[in-house]
């Protein structure tokens, strides 16, 4: 199962559309937002493509009743999880939170296949080692909205993932303004 992981969109609706787009025609069959999507609006573009997407909302809420009033509106399509979220898709356990360091230790309990996270607009695809002796998926999709990282000049980052066979690959958007 192939799947697009995004984050800090900021209102940037056309370069989060233009991710997802991507993803679908490779074949992607879900959504993962990590955060800061601020205005439920950022998404209404998005759920036309028709992918289930779950997100969190970050550390800039934004207006958190319209994105329950939209989840309401667009069952099935848009799941909104709050400031964390535990999904179970093709059969492997996935944590998602927009804070590294809760990513960073959610990763490290052993009780997830994959940890995601955002914030530092910065993308990173790493394995982390976890109490279990084993190893867990850490990635951080960067800035979809190529929004700078603190003494970056940023490139708009999303990933494409396959939950198969456990792929994760950071890629780049030509700039959408």
């Amino acid at each position: 199962m192939k799947i697009c992981i995004v984050s800090d969109s900021h209102d940037r609706s056309e370069a989060l559309v233009h991710a997802i787009t991507i993803a679908k025609d490779e074949g992607a069959q879900a959504v993962i937002h990590c955060g800061d999507l601020i205005g439920a609006n950022t998404l209404r573009a998005s759920l036309k493509l028709g992918l289930p997407i779950h997100a969190v909302h970050g550390n800039n809420l934004g207006d958190i009743a319209a994105l329950y009033r939209m989840m309401m509106k667009n069952s099935g399509v848009f799941t909104y999880h709050g400031a964390e979220a535990e999904l179970e898709l093709c059969g492997r356990r996935i944590f998602v939170t927009h804070m590294p360091n809760h990513g960073h230790a959610f990763a490290c309990t052993g009780d997830y296949d994959l940890v995601c996270h955002g914030h530092s607009h910065t993308a990173h695809v790493g394995l982390q080692r976890h109490v279990k002796d084993g190893e867990c998926w850490l990635v951080n999709p960067g800035s979809v909205a190529g929004i700078d990282a603190p003494g970056i000049n940023a490139i708009p980052t999303w990933i494409s993932g396959d939950l198969s066979d456990m792929t994760f690959e950071i890629r780049q958007l030509a700039e959408v303004r």
